[in-house]
């Protein structure tokens, strides 16, 4: 049986319990952290001479270290990773339930994007940036391991970590949720302002499915598989190279 989300913070022991003051400066130092270098995607519009290599492995280095901090706090805490959605409890109905979702929410955030782009929203100002493409055998294989971290981790830090603290910080679930959507919308600002709100639409989503199940696993598998066929299938689909 799933435990209600409003259960899991007060029903785990921890060896170090948080007072409202020391959960808001501990989030307000990761968001620190992380949403000023999100908020420079708006600005990553023109192509440049970044590669697509490099950017993948800059992404995977940063996103796991990151995630490292998320533990490491929890680790300080006495705090379990379960209370972050790290859960292999049903672990393959979790992975199916991914699947199932998938297919609506990927049709429907491409109608999304389309509609918000035709009633005037923007659209990316270039193609896709070169450093989101890969080409050659070796970039779409570093593409593959890039998306199964990306999946993971983003998950963890948006979903798990921000969701807990905020929920904390604000005592309001429904806030907590958004504010987690807004600031993971945040780091796609290369799609312009119609990709934005469909990712931030898209990170909705993947909220609630975590909020509803108790489980990082299906937004997991739901994140993995728009990042993989956005950034490897359809290329080599498509004959990019």
């Amino acid at each position: 049986m799933t435990i209600p989300f409003s259960d899991r913070w007060t029903s785990v022991g921890s060896r170090v319990q948080l007072n409202w003051t020391e959960q808001l400066v501990e989030v307000s130092v990761f968001l620190f952290l992380i949403v000023p270098s999100l908020a420079l995607s708006f600005f990553a519009i023109k192509q440049g001479s970044l590669g697509f290599t490099l950017t993948a492995v800059a992404t995977i280095l940063r996103d796991l270290s990151l995630l490292s901090l998320v533990l490491f706090f929890l680790w300080r805490n006495g705090e379990p990773v379960k209370l972050m959605g790290w859960t292999f409890k049903n672990v393959w109905k979790e992975v199916l339930l991914g699947l199932g979702l998938f297919i609506p929410v990927f049709f429907g955030a491409a109608w999304l994007d389309r509609f918000l782009q035709t009633v005037g929203f923007s659209s990316p100002a270039t193609p896709q940036p070169s450093f989101l493409t890969a080409m050659g055998t070796a970039e779409f294989a570093l593409a593959s391991v890039l998306v199964a971290v990306v999946a993971l981790t983003e998950e963890t830090i948006f979903r798990g970590y921000l969701i807990l603290r905020f929920r904390s910080v604000i005592a309001n679930p429904a806030i907590a949720v958004i504010l987690s959507a807004v600031i993971f919308s945040l780091g796609h600002g290369y799609e312009g302002t119609a990709g934005v709100i469909t990712v931030g639409v898209m990170g909705l989503i993947f909220a609630l499915v975590y909020v509803w199940r108790g489980s990082l696993v299906a937004p997991i598998v739901m994140h993995f598989l728009q990042d993989f066929l956005s950034i490897v299938l359809l290329p080599l689909l498509l004959g990019l190279r």
